[in-house]
């Protein structure tokens, strides 16, 4: 099997395996199967051996854990089809959430999600974030491990403290931006955002697995709670997208990906995002396929993604859009115009008057050539169509591979318990510190200037982080060697 059986047109109309890394687009209005066919993709690659990652933005998407049941409906859409050999089944199936109740925690450190992301989820402004960016390279300079908000609160401390003197070597810092920064934190850490940085961080190997029957295991991310903090969302999306692209090794072109990465609600990536962010989110998406990723937005109309994205996208699932409103006509002409046409379809006409489970449908053939549009009988999936009970949740979250790795946290010495200790003596050696986890961090106590600024103690200092650091880089010349082509604009590093 080298291909997903998407539905049937007047043929079989199939997305071929080798250009599942192409990228695409399942659009349409509420209600009218989006959800039905990312789930038919997901089960698709997932047979093909191709591990999956997709956000659960309704609470459904879990149910591909646990088979279907096949009714009398089902059974006719599939002899409609034609589907040779269907049977209820479920997929392998890891449950996240960033908060950890529905899944196992999704976690990654201050360091990795770097000033610039960690400002668009924190809606910083440019001084902000600038003040964040200072914060940040003192850190590198320093050897000061920030892996959660504790260490990055003590840090803006320290930069309020020592403002002065940091101004003179990194540019000007205001106590106005630190208290602007700092009471985002405080909001950020109200709507449970702090559950997502700290340790054990997230391996991306973790992400991409096969079961011992060769299926791709599907990664799904509870988001029915997070997508009501939209920055928060589509930052992390972002942000797990820039490590891929980060990490992985240039692979060419495959005979199937190596992941595919659904974005659902995709509008909320480009909502109020700076021009230059855009840009690099379309060099990420134009260049990732090369590693062997393919990435699936998810979205009520084609144009809620930018053309210059759009473009690159060439798996299309259109489902209806309703002409209501001058909104719906405008989208739905947009959404004619980026198919091949056929001549037996009128598809502006057509996409208003599809039915529920139907979609306009283009795939790229042979030698990467779009197909003319299809209008297409979406398959029905093979796994239980709906959200899956408290119970069954938890059944599925003890049987994963990952679960010791990750729902315990671990707290190891980073900046906090550094510059919570009072000053030492200058002959005193820095103590190597506890590697195992830690419950309680120490209480704040005096400040750490002789410790922080003194040159030999800091390069004691410096020395013993590099040795703890088993991901997050402590040193200046570490973080410049390691910063990935999307430092600049999101602040992310790389992890080995």
């Amino acid at each position: 099997m080298n291909d997903i059986l998407i539905g049937k047109g007047e043929k079989p109309v199939h997305l071929l395996a080798k250009y599942g890394n192409r990228h695409g687009l399942v659009a349409g209005a509420t209600g009218t199967g989006k959800t039905i066919s990312l789930i038919v993709l997901a089960e698709g690659f997932s047979r093909l051996g191709v591990p999956v990652f997709m956000a659960d933005v309704k609470g459904d998407i879990a149910g591909l854990a646990l088979a279907g049941v096949a009714s009398e409906k089902i059974q006719q859409r599939v002899a409609q089809i034609g589907m040779e050999g269907y049977t209820s089944e479920a997929s392998p199936v890891v449950l996240w959430d960033l908060y950890g109740k529905s899944g196992h925690p999704v976690r990654t450190t201050v360091s990795e999600v770097g000033p610039s992301l960690l400002g668009r989820i924190l809606d910083l402004n440019d001084t902000q974030t600038g003040m964040l960016e200072i914060a940040f390279k003192l850190a590198d300079d320093r050897g000061l491990l920030l892996l959660d908000l504790d260490d990055l609160r003590a840090l803006l401390g320290f930069v309020a403290d020592n403002r002065k003197d940091i101004s003179t070597q990194y540019g000007l810092v205001s106590t106005q931006s630190v208290a602007a920064v700092q009471r985002a934190l405080l909001s950020l850490e109200r709507e449970g955002g702090e559950a997502l940085f700290g340790e054990p961080a997230l391996e991306l190997g973790d992400l991409m697995r096969t079961d011992l029957s060769g299926l791709g295991v599907i990664n799904v991310l509870a988001a029915d709670q997070l997508i009501l903090k939209p920055r928060l969302y589509s930052s992390f999306l972002l942000w797990l997208l820039s490590e891929l692209f980060e990490n992985l090794p240039e692979v060419g072109d495959l005979d199937k990906p190596r992941l595919v990465f659904f974005f659902d609600e995709a509008h909320l990536l480009f909502n109020d995002v700076p021009p230059a962010l855009r840009q690099k989110v379309e060099q990420v998406v134009r260049l990732i396929r090369s590693k062997g990723v393919g990435v699936y937005f998810c979205s009520q109309f084609p144009d809620d993604v930018p053309e210059e994205i759009l473009g690159q996208l060439g798996n299309r699932i259109q489902h209806a859009l309703r002409a209501y409103t001058p909104r719906d006509q405008k989208a739905g002409r947009t959404a004619a115009e980026t198919f091949v046409a056929n001549p037996k379809l009128n598809v502006a006409e057509v996409i208003s008057q599809l039915g529920v489970g139907e979609a306009l449908v283009s795939t790229l053939q042979e030698k990467g050539v779009p197909m003319p549009v299809e209008r297409t009988l979406i398959c029905p999936p093979r796994c239980r169509i709906g959200a899956i009970t408290p119970e069954e949740r938890t059944a599925v979250r003890g049987r994963s591979p990952v679960g010791g790795k990750y729902d315990s946290r671990v707290n190891r010495e980073s900046a906090y318990e550094i510059l919570s200790r009072r000053t030492v003596p200058a002959d005193e050696p820095v103590a190597q510190p506890d590697r195992t986890q830690q419950e309680q961090k120490p209480e704040k106590g005096g400040g750490l200037g002789d410790l922080l600024w003194g040159t030999t103690r800091r390069q004691g200092m410096v020395e013993t982080m590099a040795k703890q650091a088993a991901r997050t880089v402590g040193s200046q010349i570490g973080r410049q060697i390691l910063r990935g082509v999307l430092g600049g604009i999101l602040g992310g590093s790389r992890r080995w």
